[in-house]
């Protein structure tokens, strides 16, 4: 095989001919013998294919089998310039910019200014799927030849034959593979997935995505606060090419240079902690320097935007390779952002790094315009897997947890042992804006926080929104490090301070490098499930936060390495312990108590399995209520994964209180008993087991009186991913998606404090309207849906609220004009973007309406306005159309945003209907009903102003029958008649992401109703014991020695420097450390057998501040007994000799004490 390469400057360079002799078997490819000549070059660097086994990417992989297809790659040595002119590109490459790879004065000017001034970085982003494009995944890995068959014969059976395989030119090339990207044009898709799909050895097929990415540095001080998107002033303008960009649809970086606690913010108050020039001091990893650990002996690999080879910062020799998966025709990095990842996890001059002697394997992923392909990625994680990469740092994420072949090959690569960390994403405080990956269980996903160990306001909190809406998310993310005013390594040399998740994701990927450098000996021990458990269990819990925005607290890395060299393989769980009145660390569940009749609480729990790749949950989980704390008023019942794979699953724990507790209130006790199993390694014969416990503390009150139960419905909200689903406020025009998940407990967080704080019980409908009993509620709660509806859903409405039910609808936008309008044009991809609805579906909303007399419109209103003394702001919402006769209506003057976004002119329409109160007639107990075109006011994503008030108000009417003082100025409004109802639009494809819907090319019919989601709760097993009162807090990992060398770890205790900080702090995680007896310490051993002492004792803290009290009571008596014995002015040759020698009259102790300082005294506390 002979390759052609170009330099950086375009001109030809041959760097080098390669040999392979490959031998196939019935396309299982096995490599015997590779040759290899090479001519010397300057810049070629040398590559290592040692042995490698590709492990199941088979969710259905059953315990203790392997069904997928297994090549070993036996010793073959290439060496070989990866400079290539081309690299992995499955898009069209005539859609390609010109001029990539090219550098531009300004931009490159800016990227090399090594000033050590803080910046901030504002991202721009997009993903799309590329037109007439799809990956053809495999259920194993096969020759190019062979796939190509294999695509061949399932066309040709269906008869299609225009169609190709695009060339993916990169160093895996020569590799199986377990994909293609297949292209075709002028033919309908369907056909073509179908007739792939039927192939058996076609695992799946899916769009082919490309993602662009805009990095633009500022300087701190050019905008200290976050960007706001879209002005409320400006002319709105959205149909464009793919400058219109969406801030959280596609995978992008997720660095904030000094964004929010750049040290110039620290200057104005006074530090309770002080900013550090080197990161890793301020996670003592010189201790472990000292003890002869630098990374050596692991490999690393950045996923970023490049990195220079002669880059001064990184030791000669370290990095070991350098690989181009994208169109340009450069290693380099033109950005800055991959060397200032890797310079955090491995610098070794002046920003130092955590392991500056670990192997560097650095893959260029994004071109310098920013722009990547899901196929780039998957042949890169296909070599790190070749290469038997041990960490992957990915500071890279997006929303779309749909891409089923990223999502796929990241559990093939922790399944083969890469630990990969990834940032949570800079999204924050809003919650549910987790990134993928680092929102997967093998992952563990990164948080921020500054200095003063404080959750830093861009890091991403969760929960995950893959469960919603049946289930609940899970705890994310999994631990936190300083992501906030960071120095690392700029682009040619000297330091920059920049701030982000993706900057505290390469913190941890430094810190778990050199943490397997220190654990070598052990390395068979190490895998993504252990390196999990160690960090979470060893994490500092932050004062005063919950777990959705630290997960289980802050890295502590001595405490982790004294955790890894102690560990046993084991199973554990995340969270140890389900408590429902720990307050804030278990918001929300800690918010409300659970009662008879109401909504099962969902706690979904990660089970981690450190024992192995694959393992199983045997038999049942058991449910033991604690007999004489109340255990048998909870009812328990377990949703669960009973094979793991890759090292984890899933145990969603659904919580009532029982029929007996109706009436009763208190806390009440039990805990959950789980067996997990896994195979046996190598040189075992018998599987191994390990037992979880996890216990539970609720608190039942009785149940609440109908008027004070709210039921939300999540069931019909929809959310990107996977469909188009719009912004509900148009100005956002760069945030333009509605990804959050629409839940109580993420972007509508603060409308159900609010709630709550009102004494009103919020609970959640995940499940269509059939499936809920009405007379249990007083309001249901419709916010913003997307979903279409059942006939029966309609028709069981119109029923419950002739019984009694109250409804309250807040609608939003929809206009199949002003939806055409912002769809968007990617040039590159020559695909247009369309929504699915609009901000809320009002067609299927006015057919629930409909037996009500009730109807919106299609018109898109916005503007200020006053209610009462409460200002207002109505962000793109719709009006009431129709109304019954008798009921109530607010109108108001507003702008038609709709007119101004279609011919781009204002124009004010006046007496808008806004808001209806209805009360029905249907009959005596009849319920009422509540409409209001715009939800904005209570999502929190980008409110201007809330409206909580009026929620309020509206609850006041509907659950109480009172009428809202707030709202005198309503009146009756006689509408025009309604002649055009707001119609679907045409060709849409709500039905692909729909559970109402199906169909195909538009045409759509009904699903059939699905049936009500039943529990089978779990058989309880008393056990006649009362809860410890530690047992609420984090377990501890089993396999932590506290007692030192004697339970066969190695002999190392460790402890941190003593930091105030942490007297109000508690330990937390999968295995929390308790402290160690009083006045006990430990030996720390080094790589050059060197031995560190290190106390672990903390309980003379008390005595060192007595101690100290006394010191300076001491000290003032000493200054009062000079004040009194120091002789009054004289004349000269008037003083008396006592008056002269005051002092030898102080009491021999006192002076010895004040003079010598206490260790005089025999005390063990240090001088003063």
């Amino acid at each position: 095989m002979s390759s052609n390469f170009r330099d950086s400057k375009g001109n030809d360079n041959l760097r080098g001919h390669v040999n392979q002799d490959i031998l196939f078997n019935d396309d299982k490819l096995s490599v015997e013998n590779v040759s290899h000549s090479k001519k010397k070059s300057k810049n070629y660097m040398h590559h290592s294919h040692d042995n490698i086994k590709f492990s199941s990417t088979s969710m259905q992989q059953k315990y203790g089998t392997n069904n997928s297809s297994s090549y070993n790659f036996s010793s073959v040595n290439n060496k070989t310039q990866y400079d290539q002119s081309h690299a992995s590109f499955g898009g069209n490459w005539k859609s390609l910019p010109s001029g990539t790879g090219k550098k531009t004065g300004s931009s490159q000017s800016k990227m090399c200014n090594t000033t050590g001034h803080s910046e901030r970085l504002d991202m721009e982003f997009t993903s799309s799927v590329v037109d007439n494009e799809y990956i053809i995944t495999f259920d194993g890995y096969y020759k190019a030849q062979s796939r190509k068959r294999f695509i061949t014969a399932a066309l040709q059976e269906a008869g299609i034959t225009s169609w190709k395989v695009l060339p993916r030119i990169n160093p895996a090339n020569t590799y199986p593979s377990d994909f293609d990207v297949l292209e075709f044009h002028g033919q309908s898709d369907k056909p073509i997935i179908d007739a792939l799909t039927s192939h058996p050895l076609v695992k799946r097929v899916t769009p082919h995505r490309k993602v662009t990415r805009a990095l633009k540095y500022k300087p701190e001080d050019e905008d200290d606060l976050p960007p706001e998107s879209g002005n409320r002033d400006d002319i709105l303008s959205y149909e464009g090419n793919a400058s219109y960009n969406s801030r959280n649809a596609g995978r992008k970086s997720l660095s904030m240079p000094a964004m929010w606690f750049s040290p110039s913010k620290y200057k104005s108050r006074k530090l309770l902690r002080a900013v550090p020039k080197q990161i890793v001091s301020a996670l003592q990893a010189e201790m472990l320097w000292g003890l002869g650990y630098t990374g050596a002996g692991v490999k690393v690999a950045i996923f970023d935007t490049g990195l220079a080879t002669d880059h001064p910062h990184f030791k000669r020799g370290k990095i070991k390779d350098r690989t181009n998966w994208t169109s340009e025709k450069t290693l380099d990095d033109g950005l800055g952002h991959g060397t200032f990842v890797a310079g955090v996890i491995a610098s070794s001059k002046e920003c130092l790094g955590f392991a500056p002697d670990a192997e560097i394997y650095v893959f260029r992923v994004f071109t310098n315009n920013q722009v990547s392909y899901t196929s780039w990625f998957l042949d890169a994680f296909n070599y790190a897997i070749l290469k038997k990469i041990d960490v992957l740092n990915l500071s890279i994420g997006g929303p779309d947890f749909m891409d089923h072949p990223f999502v796929d090959k990241v559990w093939e690569l922790t399944a083969n042992k890469v630990i990969m960390v990834s940032a949570i994403g800079n999204d924050g405080p809003l919650y549910g804006t987790l990134n993928n990956p680092a929102d997967q269980l093998d992952v563990i996903g990164v948080g921020g926080i500054n200095f003063e160990h404080q959750i830093a306001r861009f890091s991403s909190r969760g929960m995950t929104t893959w469960e919603l809406p049946s289930g609940y998310g899970r705890v994310k993310p999994d631990i936190v490090t300083y992501g906030s005013a960071v120095r690392g390594s700029a682009l040619r040399s000297s330091c920059r301070t920049l701030s982000g998740t993706s900057v505290a994701s390469p913190v941890v990927a430094g810190a778990v490098t050199l943490l397997i450098s220190a654990v070598l000996d052990k390395k068979h021990m190490i895998n993504p499930a252990s390196m999990k458990q160690a960090l979470m269990s060893t994490a500092i819990r932050l004062a005063d936060v919950n777990m959705f925005e630290q997960g289980y607290g802050r890295l502590d890395l001595p405490m982790a390495l004294r955790a890894l060299r102690n560990y046993t393989p084991q199973a554990s769980a995340s969270p140890s312990y389900i408590d429902l009145l720990e307050s804030p660390y278990m918001w929300p569940y800690c918010t409300q108590p659970i009662y008879y009749g109401g909504m099962p609480v969902i706690v979904n729990v990660t089970i981690l399995n450190g024992m192995g790749v694959t393992g199983k949950i045997v038999d049942k989980p058991r449910w033991e209520p604690y007999t004489p704390e109340f255990g048998g008023y909870i009812d328990v019942s377990f949703t669960y994964s009973v094979d793991l794979w890759p090292w984890s699953g899933y145990l969603a724990v659904s919580i009532t209180a029982s029929k007996d507790a109706a009436s009763w209130e208190g806390i009440a006790k039990g805990q959950v008993t789980l067996m997990v199993e896994s195979p046996p390694e190598e040189d075992e014969t018998e599987p191994r087991y390990s037992t979880i416990v996890l216990p539970i503390r609720v608190k039942i009150i009785p149940t609440p009186p109908r008027n004070k139960r709210i039921l939300w419905d999540q069931y019909h909200n929809l959310r990107y991913p996977p469909g188009y689903f719009p912004r509900d406020n148009l100005r956002m025009k760069n945030d333009p998606l509605d990804w959050n998940g629409d839940h109580i407990h993420t972007n509508f967080k603060d409308m159900y404090q609010h709630l709550r704080e009102k004494g009103y019980f919020v609970e959640v409908l995940g499940s269509p309207y059939t499936c809920f009993d009405a007379s249990q509620y007083g309001t249901l709660l419709v916010v913003d849906p997307e979903e279409e509806y059942f006939s029966e859903e309609i028709t069981k409405l119109r029923r419950d609220i002739d019984k009694g039910l109250s409804l309250i609808v807040f609608a939003d936008w929809y206009n199949v004009s002003v939806m055409k309008k912002v769809k968007f044009y990617d040039e590159n991809t020559r695909q247009w973007w369309m929504p699915d609805t609009g901000g809320a579906n009002i067609p299927a909303l006015n057919e629930l309406l409909a037996p009500l007399g009730m109807a919106f419109s299609d018109i898109v209103y916005e503007g200020d306005f006053k209610i009462g003394d409460h200002d207002m702001y109505y962000a793109s919402g719709t009006s009431i159309a129709k109304f019954p006769a008798d009921g109530l209506i607010l109108t108001e003057t507003l702008k038609n945003q709709g007119f101004e976004v279609m011919k781009a002119n204002m124009w004010t329409a006046a007496d808008v209907p806004i808001l209806g109160l209805h009360q029905v007639d249907s009959g005596p107990i009849a319920g009422r009903v509540a409409l209001y075109g715009d939800s904005n006011c209570l999502d929190s994503s980008h409110m201007q102003k809330d409206c909580f008030w009026m929620l309020s108000a509206l609850l006041e009417f509907t659950a109480h029958d009172s009428w809202p003082g707030v709202l005198s100025s309503l009146k009756k409004v006689t509408l025009p008649p309604l002649y055009d109802v707001p119609a679907r639009m045409e060709g849409n494809h709500l039905q692909r992401y729909s559970k109402v819907i199906e169909g195909s090319h538009g045409i759509a019919h009904p699903r059939p109703l699905p049936p009500c989601p039943s529990r089978q709760w779990a058989k309880p097993f008393p056990i006649n014991k009362s809860a410890p009162i530690t047992l609420y807090q984090p377990q501890k990992l089993l396999s932590i020695d506290l007692e030192g060398p004697a339970g066969g770890g190695a002999p190392i205790s460790f402890n941190r420097a003593p930091d105030l900080s942490d007297l109000s702090q508690h330990r937390s995680g999968v295995g929390g450390l308790p402290e160690a007896d009083g006045g006990d310490s430990h030996l720390f051993s080094g790589a050059d057998g060197s031995q560190l002492q290190l106390v672990q004792d903390r309980s003379w803290f008390p005595a060192l501040a007595f101690l100290g009290t006394g010191l300076v009571v001491l000290f003032l008596l000493n200054q009062y007994y000079h004040s009194r014995s120091r002789p009054r002015r004289r004349r000269a040759g008037r003083q008396s000799h006592h008056q002269q020698q005051p002092h030898h009259h102080q009491p021999r102790k006192l002076q010895q004490l004040l003079v010598y300082g206490p260790g005089s005294m025999g005390s063990r506390v240090p001088g003063v």
